[in-house]
């Protein structure tokens, strides 16, 4: 199921009668929170922080070109009000979604979407964020795959650079016609060889092998440092992949990336709820 076009009302998720786990064993060792792709694009800096912390939601990424408007067009006061809204909340500002890709085989292009990955980098810095996230979108044709796994992992072994000098992740989500494919994927982190640089798991139906994430979770493991997840009510493993994480010692987030819904804040209780009793069984 694609998750972009799974359109989730408010009736669709069973009503949980207790998000109370068991005991303490039973607490996941990561995090939830939110990106704002799709479900919060509409909504102001403000307007996410509120309706975050209400339901329970630590984290949010904000994606670029959404209502909130925190982008790297911001000026040094407007970047320290963004920072001083988060530091007065219970809600993290985890990273920023950038759409910079660098698969192409364009050297120019790929100069220009690491320099706007340096700016994201900055906006980061100042804001509070821990990381940015970026991506592959596919593979060209007329050039062969090991070459666009060289371009993609030297592109980001310059962005690792530039997060390294200012104490920032950078993260390359799991995505992309073909380099969803998590061998792609892996290739590409082999090739980057940076401690600043690692992968979002992006929770993609090509992660399934008979019914298990287990086997590709394993080979990305080395490098997942962030993660998005999606429609709790799909047939993705979602109670597997959490014990997987907790195996690992996964202790970053898991971010919704979800549809709109007509009703915001009910959905994000709900999602909460589910994902708390999701993780019920996985110590």
């Amino acid at each position: 199921m694609n998750r972009r076009n799974f359109i989730v009302g408010t009736a669709s998720i069973p009503v949980l009668a207790s998000a109370q786990l068991a005991g303490a064993d039973s607490r996941p060792g990561f995090h939830l929170g939110c990106v704002t792709y799709n479900l919060l694009k509409d909504a102001d800096l403000e307007t996410i922080i509120r309706l975050l912390e209400t339901t329970g939601f630590e984290g949010v990424e904000l994606r670029t070109g959404h209502k909130h408007g925190v982008e790297p067009s911001l000026g040094k006061e407007e970047r320290a009000r963004v920072r001083q809204l988060f530091s007065r909340s219970k809600v993290q500002l985890v990273s920023f979604g950038t759409t910079c890709e660098f698969h192409s085989p364009d050297p120019a292009e790929r100069n220009r979407q690491v320099e706007i990955g340096k700016q994201f980098i900055q906006l980061a810095r100042d804001t509070g964020a821990k990381g940015i996230k970026v991506r592959p979108n596919g593979l060209p044709g007329g050039v062969s795959t090991e070459t666009t796994i060289q371009h993609i992992a030297g592109s980001l072994r310059e962005l690792g650079d530039a997060g390294r000098s200012n104490g920032i992740s950078v993260w390359m989500e799991v995505h992309g016609p073909k380099t969803s494919n998590p061998q792609i994927a892996a290739a590409i982190m082999r090739a980057t060889n940076h401690p600043q640089v690692g992968l979002c798991w992006n929770s993609n139906p090509e992660d399934v092998i008979g019914g298990s994430v287990k086997k590709n979770f394993e080979l990305l493991k080395p490098w997942v440092r962030h993660a998005h997840i999606n429609e709790l009510a799909n047939d993705y493993p979602w109670r597997e992949l959490f014990a997987l994480m907790r195996e690992a010692g996964y202790g970053g987030f898991t971010l919704a990336e979800v549809a709109e819904s007509s009703d915001t804040e009910r959905f994000l209780s709900w999602y909460k709820a589910l994902w708390t009793e999701l993780n019920r069984s996985c110590a």
